[in-house]
């Protein structure tokens, strides 16, 4: 393959194409990965995406950033109907794969909220369409004609996707804002409980109701069906081997579990907090999903 064909990665000030897509990089790789939840396929999106630009007339271009998200939004929509067909048949609870970022994208708020493991499961119920216009109306306020054009719709069907999509997303995204401080309190006393084996200290912060999903892929040990309940959730802790290491790092906008043994990453642990107490666990244990975190490059905005 020719280096015109390889996707860019850094500055190189010769080649007007290559500066664009450069320039656009992190946002195409963020819509990618917000409609797929999985940093691999955004890549190939991504690379599908530079394929096209490289052949472009820029000379043709008015808004080199309209045109360059309205070829990622199209590629992306494009994998995201073929993956919702292979994910009919996945092994057990599907979990985005989670995504090492740089504290910036905690300090924006908005963003934060959409990249974080329980948003990306609400928009997991969205269609592809809805979701597209979703995350390019409500993340990156990308103007109604410029979504019709990435969507193939006409502005005014957008402007009644982008309502519907609000109204379902409002309806079963968590409720409060929870601080980074207390995701991080959370997530401290599930440390704790695992270290001590006194589990009050969770149970006291766990919902009623709470379910945790975990997911193996079919690979490694991971429970097939969500488990509901406080009991049942905090009684899985003894799973977890003594010698594991649990160290709190920034994924997915907030606080989250790495979890090692023996030095190896087995699970990335995410919560969801609704009103002060953990409605959601998620352990992904997938080591497919868990390849993107091994390289240990926080993506930013």
């Amino acid at each position: 393959m020719s280096e015109r064909n390889e996707q860019p990665t850094g500055r190189t000030g010769a080649d007007p194409a290559t500066e664009a897509f450069v320039a656009h990089r992190n946002l195409l790789f963020t819509v990618a990965y917000e409609m797929l939840g999985s940093a691999a396929d955004a890549e190939d999106v991504l690379q599908e995406s530079w394929l096209r630009w490289a052949g472009v007339d820029l000379d043709t271009v008015r808004d080199q950033r309209a045109y360059l998200v309205r070829i990622a939004t199209r590629q992306a929509l494009k994998r995201l109907r073929t993956l919702g067909r292979r994910r009919e048949s996945y092994v057990g609870p599907w979990l985005p794969e989670p995504l090492l970022t740089a504290p910036d994208v905690a300090e924006d708020v908005e963003l934060a909220d959409s990249v974080s493991m329980a948003m990306l499961l609400v928009l997991e119920t969205l269609t592809p369409t809805e979701r597209a216009v979703f995350v390019l109306r409500e993340v990156f306020d990308v103007g109604y004609d410029e979504i019709a054009d990435a969507v193939g719709k006409s502005a005014a069907a957008v402007r009644q996707i982008a309502h519907r999509a609000r109204s379902h997303v409002a309806a079963r995204r968590p409720r409060g804002d929870a601080s980074p401080a207390e995701i991080r309190g959370a997530l401290e006393a599930f440390r704790r409980a695992a270290r001590t084996g006194d589990l009050q200290g969770l149970l006291d912060i766990l919902s009623p109701d709470v379910v945790l999903l975990t997911d193996g892929g079919g690979v490694v040990r991971a429970s097939l069906t969500p488990v509901v309940g406080a009991e049942a959730v905090s009684g899985l802790l003894d799973r977890i081997p003594a010698t594991a290491t649990l160290d709190l790092a920034q994924v997915n906008g907030h606080p989250a579990l790495i979890i090692r043994v023996d030095g190896r990453l087995e699970t990335v642990m995410a919560v969801r907090i609704d009103d002060g107490l953990i409605t959601g666990l998620y352990a992904v244990r997938n080591p497919a999903k868990l390849a993107h975190m091994k390289q240990e490059n926080p993506v930013s905005r």
